[in-house]
């Protein structure tokens, strides 16, 4: 049967289901787009397509933290919640292990929890316009990452192991606390064609 466009949701909450499939009983939703809604919390809606849902978009909210029951939709391949009220990642993140694209940009967000090294599938991260002061060292872990993006945080110093991120192709850390690269950052630059943007001293 095809895809069922869900126009009655879309008008009273806006880009909500682009499209739900039916197979027999079973409701099929893939993506789920919330964003410039003013929601202050994650819809408890999400949580019924845990097993299904892979792409999450919760833009220009006022959420100041994610629930519990939202990293039980282990599916989810990319999370966007840029422009809300975050202060933290819980550590339950690190049940997302398919997530491949996280975008938490603008918000208060002060660090990375250690055991995000669990989200091995990760290739692209941007976290820019955040207060953070340091990487985990659980950070190193994360051999997938292609693309970083952290301009406009508190950064004073890379993780010892940094260099191990091999597969990076951008990263980006534009007005930090950062003086200079270290040394193994600049050969993976070099060696990998990373496009490692000059850092700056915020003070």
């Amino acid at each position: 049967m095809p895809c069922l466009e869900m126009t009655t949701k879309r008008k009273i909450i806006g880009r909500l289901v682009p499209c739900r499939c039916f197979r027999g009983e079973e409701e099929i939703v893939s993506v789920l787009d919330y964003s410039h809604c003013g929601l202050q919390q994650v819809p408890k809606e999400v949580f019924n397509f845990e097993r299904t849902l892979e792409e999450l978009y919760l833009d220009a909210n006022q959420i100041e933290e994610l629930p519990k029951q939202l990293f039980n939709c282990q599916a989810l391949r990319k999370l966007s919640i840029p422009d809300n009220d975050l202060s933290s990642l819980p550590t339950t993140i690190a049940s997302l292990v398919n997530l491949r694209e996280l975008d938490i940009s603008k918000n208060g967000i002060q660090d990375f929890p250690e055991n995000i090294k669990c989200c091995k599938c990760l290739t692209i991260i941007e976290a820019s316009v955040n207060p953070v002061s340091k990487l985990p060292d659980g950070f190193t872990q994360l051999l997938n990452l292609t693309q970083l993006y952290l301009n406009d945080a508190f950064l004073e110093f890379l993780p010892a192991n940094f260099g191990r991120l091999v597969k990076l192709r951008i990263l980006e850390l534009r007005e930090n606390h950062l003086k200079t690269l270290p040394n193994y950052t600049r050969t993976l630059s070099s060696s990998q064609d990373i496009e490692a943007k000059d850092t700056k001293s915020s003070s």
